[in-house]
């Protein structure tokens, strides 16, 4: 049951990060898509990915810290979307929050991989949101670093032919709010910086701007290595465990003694 329910988790991941890219993707007010996935996110997590696998970081806790995480970022991003524009603050408390839960359920994403025995199509679609989580990630601690410090991201602007600050082209100052923030530009340069792509039009100018890109760009490498190694791995193995071609199923072996040969 707990493996069915995982594999159900890896599609519906899967659906809901290919969801989030197509809602950043949209002009005007269908953009707003992006907000129905966001908070279909932690339920699917929290009901696939939250039981223990392997070695837990929290103990007998690591399973009610989770949870309780995820309730956490859900319940706010409710809040959030629920709450006049006028009455919002900054949001730099639940960028943070949902960057660690999403991030984690990342981590525990990669846990249910690495104990895969075998790889099917349900495996391979939670290794691909695996990757995509990771650039969500991204993009939620790019918005974070923008939203506390205003001009930590530049963008190229053709008509000047020059760098300008993302925050100079919506007007914003610093500490600016969540809603001023260019959520398609941020997201779009995180999944730069997780491929290694490097377009040059989006750069980081900020310190923290600079080591996170890094940090994203490194673990997306590894994120491939290790696994794409695990699923290839495990594929040789179940070519290794399959049975025999059935031509030649239940034929004696042929010894190369004398004794064997037969007139």
């Amino acid at each position: 049951m707990a493996l069915r329910r995982r594999h159900l988790c890896y599609v519906r991941l899967l659906g809901l990060c290919v969801l989030l890219m197509i809602g950043f993707a949209l002009p005007g007010r269908w953009s707003r898509i992006t907000a129905i996935g966001y908070n279909l996110l932690p339920l699917v997590m929290i009901r696939g990915l939250s039981e223990p696998l392997g070695i837990v970081i929290f103990g007998v806790w690591d399973r009610p810290l989770y949870r309780l995480l995820g309730l956490a970022a859900l319940l706010s991003g409710l809040s959030w979307y629920l709450t006049p524009l006028s009455y919002r603050s900054t949001g730099v408390l639940l960028l943070l929050l949902w960057t660690l839960f999403v991030g984690w359920s990342t981590v525990r994403l990669v846990m249910g991989l690495a104990y895969e025995r075998r790889v099917n199509a349900r495996v391979l679609m939670g290794a691909f949101a695996g990757y995509l989580l990771i650039g969500l990630t991204a993009g939620l601690l790019f918005s974070a670093i923008e939203s506390i410090h205003s001009g930590s991201f530049s963008s190229f602007h053709a008509a000047s032919s020059r760098h300008i600050p993302l925050s100079d082209l919506i007007g914003a100052s610093a500490n600016q709010p969540v809603w001023q923030l260019n959520f398609m530009r941020l997201n779009y340069f995180a999944f730069v910086s997780l491929t290694t792509v490097g377009f040059g039009d989006i750069a980081p100018l900020t310190p923290q701007a600079q080591m996170a890109s890094v940090a994203i760009s490194v673990i997306g490498t590894l994120y491939l290595a290790v696994v794409m190694g695990l699923l290839i791995s495990r594929t040789t193995v179940q070519v290794e465990e399959s049975p025999a071609d059935p031509i030649h199923r239940g034929l004696p072996r042929h010894s190369s003694g004398d004794g064997d040969h037969r007139r």
